[in-house]
C-alpha cells in the first residue's frame, strides 16, 4: 500500500513536468514547420525537386541539432510521443485550413478517418501493456552496475523463464521467448523487441502488431496527404 501511494505521488509530482515537456514539444514543432516553409518559400521557383528535398533535410537536421543544443543548455525536456502528436495534429491542421477545400469528398473523409485512426493508435500505444513479466524468480532482480557478462547470463537465464511462461511449445517464435529489462522503464518485457522513444512504451509480445499496424498507419496516412496536397490547387 506504501509503495502505490509513492508511486501516486510520484506520478502527481510528474504533471507540471508533462505540460513543461508538451509545451516545448509543441514549439519544436512549429519551429520546425517554420524552418521547412522558408525552403519552399526561397527556393520553389529557381531550385530542383532534388535541390528543395536536399535542403529541406539540412535545414531539419539543423533544427533539431540547435533545438536539442538550446534545452540542454537550458535544462528543460522536450516529449518524444508529444513531439509525434503535434506533427500529427500540425498537419491535420494544415490539412483542415489550406488543403480541404480543393479534394473530394471521399479523400476528405479517408484523410480524417487516418488521422483519427493515428491518433487513437498513438494512445493505445502509450497505455498498452508490452508483456511485462509481473513475477519473476529472484536472480532476476533489477540490473544495476552489473558486468557484460552477468547481464548475459541474466538475459539467458529470463530466455529459460520465458520458454517456460509460453506454453512450452517448440512451435513458439523467438519474439515469444526473449526477455528483456528496459531501463527506460525499468520493467523485464516478454517478447522484448526494442524501447521505441517516439511512443514512450517498449514493443514486446503483446503490443508488437499494434506497433507494425501504426508504422503502417503512418505510411498511408502521408501517402494520402501527399495526394490530397497534389490535388489541391492553392
Amino acid at each position: 500500500m506504501l509503495q502505490l501511494q509513492n508511486q501516486r505521488r510520484r506520478e502527481n509530482l510528474a504533471w507540471p513536468s508533462l505540460i513543461a515537456r508538451c509545451f516545448v514539444s509543441c514549439n519544436m514543432v512549429l519551429l520546425t514547420y517554420f524552418a521547412l516553409s522558408l525552403v519552399t518559400r526561397f527556393f520553389s521557383n529557381s531550385s530542383s525537386l532534388l535541390l528543395q528535398l536536399s535542403l529541406s533535410a539540412l535545414v531539419l537536421l539543423l533544427v533539431m541539432g540547435l533545438g536539442g543544443w538550446f534545452r540542454r543548455l537550458l535544462g528543460i525536456h522536450a516529449s518524444a510521443p508529444a513531439f509525434v502528436f503535434f506533427n500529427i495534429l500540425f498537419i491535420w491542421c494544415f490539412y483542415v485550413f489550406i488543403i480541404r477545400k480543393g479534394v473530394s469528398l471521399f479523400m476528405d473523409i479517408l484523410f480524417n478517418g487516418e488521422v483519427a485512426m493515428l491518433i487513437f493508435g498513438l494512445c493505445s500505444m502509450l497505455k498498452s501493456d508490452p508483456g511485462v513479466v509481473r513475477h519473476v524468480p529472484s536472480f532476476s532482480d533489477k540490473p544495476t552496475e552489473g558486468s557484460v557478462d552477468e547481464l548475459n547470463n541474466l538475459d539467458e537465464d529470463l530466455e529459460l523463464l520465458a520458454s517456460g511462461l509460453s506454453h512450452e511449445s517448440a512451435e513458439d517464435s523467438i519474439l515469444e521467448r526473449r526477455v528483456r529489462y528496459c531501463r527506460n522503464c525499468t520493467a523485464y518485457i516478454k517478447g522484448f523487441d526494442h524501447h521505441c522513444p517516439a511512443f514512450g512504451n517498449c514493443i514486446g509480445q503483446k503490443n508488437y502488431l499494434v506497433f507494425m499496424a501504426l508504422l503502417l498507419g503512418f505510411i498511408v496516412t502521408e501517402a494520402s496527404f501527399l495526394a490530397c496536397s497534389s490535388d489541391c490547387k492553392l
